[in-house]
Order: C-alpha cells, then structure tokens, then sequence
C-alpha cells in the first residue's frame, strides 16, 4: 500500500514508530514529571490511539465472523472436492493447534516481557484501563472448568457479539460455515455471495483506517517509551527473538515431519523446489498476493495435481495462516507479561483457540492479523494499545510469518493430494541434480 509519492504505509509505519519512540526516550530522561507531559498523553496522544483502536473494534468483528464463513464454506463449494474440503479443514485444525502450542510454550519458558518495574507496569495498566473505557468492559473474571468449555458456544450470537466475546462468534460462524458448505442450493450461494460481500466492505473499512495506523504508533510509543525507556527497547529484542525461533521451530521441524510422514515427500526436495514462492512471500508480507507464485511453483515444480493445489492454496491464503495463529499467541502473552497480567491456564488455552481460530479466519494480507491482536489483549484483561509495542517491528515479523504461511499452504497442498486420482510425483535427478518430478519422493 502505498501513496501518490510511493512511500508505502509500512515505512510510514515505521518512521512513526520512531518518531513515537525517539520523543518518548527525551521526555523520560529529561522531562519525566513535567505537569505538561501528564497533560499531552491524557487530553493528544492516548485519545487518539484510543480513536484508532475503538475503529479496529467496530470492524473486528465483522471481519473475523464473514472470512470465517465464507473459508469454511469455499472449501464445499464444489461437489467434488467436498472430502478434499474436509480434509483440508481437519489439517488445518490440527497444524494449526500445533502452531499456538509451540508459540505458547515457547512464549512461557523465555518470558520476554519479564522483567519490567511492576509499578511502572501497573501505573500504565491502570492508566489504560481507565482511558480505554468500553473496549475493556469484556475483560471480566473469566469462567474455568465446564462452564469455560460451555461459553465458547452461544446461547444467543448477537448477545455475544454485543460483549466481545470473540470465541463465541467465532465458533458460530465455524458452525455456519460448515453448514454452508453442506446446503447445496440457489438460496444457500446467494447468502454465501452476501457474507463475502461483508467481508470485502469490511476489509475495505480496515484499510482506511490502517492508513491512520502511523500516528497512533507515535502516539502509543510516546506513551510507553515516556514510562519504561531503555527497558522497552531490550523486552522488544527479546520478544522478536521468541516470535523468529517459534516459526522456525514450525517450519523446519513441524512441516518437515508432516511432508516425510503425511506426505511422503522428502523436506529437502520440498523446500528447494518451493524456494521461489517462499521469497515472494517474504517480499511482500501477503499470502493473497504470492497466491499466484504458490499457484505455479505447486503445479510446475512440486507436480501436485490441479484440481487438489488450486483448491487448498486458495483456501489457504486465508484460512490456513499458521504463522499468524503463532504471532498472535506470542503477542498476547509477551505483552501480558510486560503488563504484570498473569493468565491463568483457562485464560491462556482461551487464547490458543481464539489463535487457531484466527488462523483461519483472518486475512492474508499485510497487517491483516492486528484487530485480532487488540481484540485477545481486550478479552484477557490486556490494555489494547499494547499493540504500539510491537508495530514497529511488525513489518519485518510480518515478512517472516507470511514465509511461514505460504509455505505451510504448499505443505497442506503436498499432504491433501496424498491418496488423490494424482498423486505428488517424485524428481527425477537431472545431471545438475535438480528435481524434476515424476514420482514420489521419499
């Protein structure tokens, strides 16, 4: 995304973040208990990252409920590829709770948000509680046991909606769905057509206001960077560090064993011909936009079958988004951490379906994971504008996970086509000993 004079919003993003953090690093060595800093952040720059944040709130949810339905629906949208769709829909689940468990427990042996003055914590914490008003009413205490499992279903959706409580419309829309994808009728594709219609006006919605996203980091890093100084910059390195080993653990040990085991294709083989679609990834921090190289790389160097590639790959842009399930659950728990708010167990597996949920249901595009982000902080009792911690670092965490998500996408296209009419074929050995696939590899 960029503007009129091609500066692209993450560069915006990016100089605000600096701007934010290099102002807010003056003020707390120099002026720190200046009457006008208390002033500036109560009536300029906590208003307006509140303005910023209440806008992703007004969307969230929207979003997360119409990309749920219609990723879960797409995968019956034609007959025959229901049993693909649901396999499809099993793998995910499945690798995708993988995921959150690896960046859970990783997040919880390296504490990277540890060792923050708890009293500047709870002053910040406090502070925002009061300044974020509605956005936080949905942190109360939350259930355990029985009564935790029974929540995630709704009595009443729209009660749900009104209150936040994301897992709930979560688990509906999962539900809907499904059921989307069973009803086979005129009636059933016009109201799918009408749900991705939300969907498209909401994402439009979501990239107007990320346009404002560059001052309301500058006002967020003010913020926190007045308050803890240097001990922001080191509990940055430190969380960015836990989110870069948590993908990597994922992508070369967890995609490895699913290739050699469910796939029956060697991971060297598949890494080096999936090279071209990993860089495109990189490069432009969207699965939706390196669809088409994934697309081409599955067909012409991987040799999966058509009609299994273009179906997973596409869904998967979407609903198969496993490095952001694990920077999201990295995310909440690094600033809970920060913040001095210790979760709970019950709190903290809330956290990993809300991630594996969203996982599927958020959008391959760049930034396309930040309501969902503000959204978990609101539920477990986190000030939301903790977000502004990790902003400025995000493009590049961004350019990482969507490597992550790309690559998972073509290792669910190489485990769905096993046992299809077309099988992924395995290389042939040229002189220069590249692959060339004919059969496959092992």
């Amino acid at each position: 995304m960029t503007d009129s004079k091609g500066l692209s919003l993450q560069w915006k993003m990016l100089i605000g973040f600096a701007v934010g953090l290099t102002l807010g690093l003056i003020v707390h060595f120099t002026q720190a208990d200046a009457p006008w800093v208390d002033t500036v952040t109560t009536y300029v720059t906590g208003p307006i990252g509140q303005i910023f944040l209440r806008l992703l709130f007004m969307l969230v949810i929207p979003l997360l409920f119409s990309a749920l339905v219609v990723g879960v629906a797409e995968m019956g949208d034609v007959a025959a590829l229901k049993r693909i769709g649901v396999k499809t829909l099993v793998y995910t689940v499945a690798i995708s709770s993988i995921a959150v468990v690896i960046a859970l427990t990783a997040v919880n042996i390296f504490r990277p948000g540890d060792g923050v003055d708890p009293a500047l914590a709870q002053s910040l914490l406090s502070e925002a509680r009061e300044g974020a008003g509605a956005i936080l009413t949905n942190t109360r205490e939350m259930p355990s046991g029985v009564q935790a499992f029974l929540n995630i279903i709704p009595s009443n959706v729209v009660t749900a909606a009104s209150q936040n409580d994301i897992l709930a419309v979560m688990f509906f829309a999962l539900i809907f769905g499904i059921g989307l994808l069973l009803v086979n009728t005129p009636s059933a594709q016009r109201l799918q057509e009408a749900v991705e219609g939300i969907f498209h006006v909401t994402m439009k919605l979501i990239g107007i206001v990320i346009r404002m996203a560059p001052i309301a980091i500058a006002c967020f890093m003010f913020n926190l960077a007045a308050v803890f100084g240097w001990e922001l910059l080191v509990r940055l390195g430190a969380y960015v560090g836990v989110v870069l080993l948590a993908l990597a653990i994922h992508m070369f040990v967890v995609y490895s064993v699913a290739l050699k085991t469910l796939g029956g294709m060697s991971p060297l083989y598949f890494f080096r011909q999936s090279q071209e679609a990993m860089v495109v990834a990189f490069s432009t921090a969207s699965s939706n936009a390196t669809l088409p190289t994934a697309l081409r790389v599955a067909e012409e160097r991987l040799r999966l079958p058509p009609k299994v590639s273009r179906f997973v790959l596409t869904i998967g842009a979407t609903a198969n988004q496993n490095g952001t399930a694990i920077f999201e659950g990295v995310t909440v728990l690094f600033l809970a951490q920060f913040f001095g708010v210790d979760l709970t167990l019950t709190q903290q597996f809330m956290v990993l379906l809300v991630c594996i949920l969203g996982g599927i249901g958020t959008a391959g595009v760049p930034a396309g994971s930040l309501p969902v982000v503000a959204l978990i902080l609101g539920m477990v009792g986190v000030p939301p504008e903790g977000i502004g911690l990790v902003l400025g670092v995000d493009r590049f965490l961004d350019m990482c996970r969507t490597t992550l998500n790309v690559t998972g996408d073509l290792t669910a296209a190489v485990v769905i086509s096993r046992g299809e009419d077309e099988g992924p074929p395995a290389p042939q050995r040229t002189p220069e000993g590249e692959g060339v696939a004919e059969a496959h590899p092992s």
